[in-house]
């Protein structure tokens, strides 16, 4: 049996008197403190009613905010571009685009032109709102002027002799309708990485080059010599010397280089197919520079 002394005695009575103390002090402090709630709860009820308010307003300006309204899709800005999802790329196009004083006048000339995906049209495209004179040709003075004007145009131009593209030169170029030096320059610069071209399609593949030009230049010229076409070999050549071939890129050029490893050669267009991200759209015109 456990036997205590005076001190002891006097030790454990201190302590629970302060034991004591402190549970008195916790019951008056809770007390206090749900008295001064309900009077600030009293004193504020206004402020709270209000702010009430303001937090509704906020729900209901970010629920505004996802909403979309048509839009011209000729005029997004930086900002707009941004939060629909565009690439800075995307958005650059679009702009050097309006710098030249041209527009887009439908949903399928803004996708060739920025490159948007077809998973983003189908969420945005339905939002474009293209002026009436797009829409409705026939309502609009100034379309049927330029229609008109075209067609001047091509009467003026009854007599065309069809010339080889891959011997036309810059003056023999900028007689195409809305070709100026610029791109005649550039036509020709994408020629010289080729060693000339394959497809008359190609060119459409130029940035910059409107669906009228690309019209008249059919018109006026023709694929009638490939003599000069600069080959590569697809089973020699190395990731850095594949991918410099316009149609290429460093992933690809890997893509192939890795193909050939695990497979060995590659024996023809069909084989290129199971390439990993091949431009197989562009097939056709790349297997005219591809030595098997």
């Amino acid at each position: 049996m456990i036997k205590f002394s005076k001190g002891h005695y006097f030790g454990i009575a201190i302590l629970l008197i302060l034991i004591g103390m402190m549970q008195l002090y916790y019951y008056w402090s809770n007390n206090q403190s749900t008295s001064n709630d309900v009077d600030l709860s009293k004193e504020d009820k206004k402020w709270l009613l209000q702010q009430n308010g303001i937090d509704s307003l906020k729900e209901v300006t970010q629920e505004n905010a996802a909403k979309i309204y048509p839009f011209n899709p000729n005029f997004i800005s930086d900002y707009k571009g941004y939060k629909l999802g565009m690439t800075v790329e995307q958005i650059d196009k679009l702009h050097n685009l309006r710098k030249q004083n041209k527009y887009v006048n439908s949903k399928y000339e803004f996708q060739k032109l920025t490159g948007v995906s077809n998973d983003w049209m189908k969420k945005y495209a339905i939002y474009f709102k293209f002026p009436e004179w797009v829409t409705n040709k026939s309502a609009n003075k100034f379309q049927s002027n330029f229609e008109n004007k075209f067609q001047k145009y091509e009467k003026k131009e009854t007599k065309i002799v069809v010339q080889d593209i891959n011997t036309a030169n810059q003056v023999e170029l900028e007689k195409v309708y809305m070709i100026g030096e610029k791109l005649a320059l550039k036509i020709i610069a994408e020629r010289e990485k080729f060693g000339g071209f394959a497809d008359m399609e190609q060119i459409s593949f130029i940035w910059g080059i409107s669906l009228e030009a690309i019209a008249d230049l059919n018109k006026r010229f023709q694929i009638k010599s490939t003599g000069n076409l600069k080959k590569i070999k697809i089973n020699e050549l190395p990731i850095k010397e594949l991918q410099q071939f316009p149609y290429f890129n460093y992933y690809i050029a890997k893509n192939i280089v890795t193909y050939r490893s695990m497979n060995g050669e590659i024996k023809n267009i069909e084989d290129l197919t199971n390439v990993k991200q091949f431009p197989v759209e562009k097939l056709k015109i790349i297997a005219v520079y591809l030595e098997f």
